[in-house]
This record gives structure tokens, sequence and C-alpha cells, in this order.
């Protein structure tokens, strides 16, 4: 059962500000969820195999293409500061 404590809990965890209308309607939503997930329980799954994912996996490549790269003139061209062909960057370790 979904508090409003649980709920200001949650809400204080990841700094959300809620108003009292907020408060009540994540209470409500998340009660409906939780029963839902009840329900759920409630169905035999012993004969059906344990996934990851509903729908399969599969990665999705396009072909490798070689094509024109930018030159080293073109890609510093729009640098602030350069230096012998490379990007000038201030240090980041002391």
């Amino acid at each position: 059962m979904i508090t409003q404590k649980n709920v200001e809990y949650v809400a204080n965890l990841s700094r959300l500000e809620l108003d009292d209308a907020d408060m009540n309607n994540f209470v409500l939503n998340l009660q409906k969820i939780l029963s839902y997930v009840d329900k759920l329980n409630e169905l035999d799954t012993s004969l059906i195999e344990p996934a990851a994912h509903v729908l399969p996996l599969r990665n999705v490549k396009r072909t490798d293409e070689v094509n024109q790269s930018l030159t080293n003139k073109a890609a510093l061209q729009s640098a602030p500061v350069t230096s012998n062909g490379f990007f000038l960057v201030p240090p980041v370790l002391e």
C-alpha cells in the first residue's frame, strides 16, 4: 500500500517539490500500478521461460562505407587556438 509518506520520501530523494494535488495524484497512480502488478502475479507463468525482453533483440548496423573525411586544416579552421596541427586546450590536471 502506497502512502503519502512513501511518496514524500521518494520525492525528497529525487529533490522534487510536490504540492498537495500532485502528492495525492502520485499516491493514487502508484496504488493503481501496484494493484495491476498484483493482478499480473495471479497468472500462472510456470511454463513461460524467463526473458529480459519481450521482443527479440538484434543489432541494426549500417554498411561500412569509406567516405571523404575532413582535412586537418578544415577540422582546425574554427578552433580558437591550435598548435602544430592540433587543438590547443587548457590543461585539465595540475
